[in-house]
């Protein structure tokens, strides 16, 4: 799993360099692509960023042509987040061979076993989560000093 980690995390930092982001702003732009239109506050939750930065992530995002603040069709008082075309245009450039390389792999097992899979990504996931808040935690407790 961490070897997954890793490369997932290399291929992550490759395709923020070739599109001129950093890493936040790349994994922000993940969220937005996965989820949809969010509000900046919705975006720092998801992120784990605070609002002022999802702020900084957003202004950068817009001015690279990635991201765009368009009004809550809702409320036009409150103001959403989403991709631009270009993000949509860069993003399947540069990920769709991989989801292209992949599907092919999945053939080889029943709807049971993907089934089974899924589950163990979804349990894998919550771990992951319930330990990033335990690290959050202490990074409270020590106010940022050396454990």
């Amino acid at each position: 799993m961490r070897a997954n980690q890793r490369a997932t995390a290399i291929v992550d930092d490759l395709a923020s360099e070739l599109m001129g982001i950093n890493q936040t702003d790349g994994r922000a732009l993940d969220l937005l692509d996965q989820h949809g239109r969010m509000s900046a506050g919705e975006l720092a939750r998801a992120s784990g960023l605070s609002t002022g930065a999802v702020t900084a992530v957003v202004d950068r995002l817009e001015r690279s042509g990635y991201a765009q603040r368009v009004p809550d069709p809702q409320d036009r008082r409150r103001v959403l987040v989403e991709m631009t075309a270009k993000a949509k245009a860069t993003t399947e450039e540069l990920f769709g061979p991989l989801a292209d390389s992949a599907w092919p792999l999945l053939e080889r097992w029943t709807d049971e076993q993907l089934e089974m899979l899924l589950e163990f990504l979804r349990l894998s996931r919550g771990v992951q989560e319930q330990h990033a808040n335990w690290l959050r935690e202490r990074l409270e407790d020590n106010a940022g000093g050396p454990a």
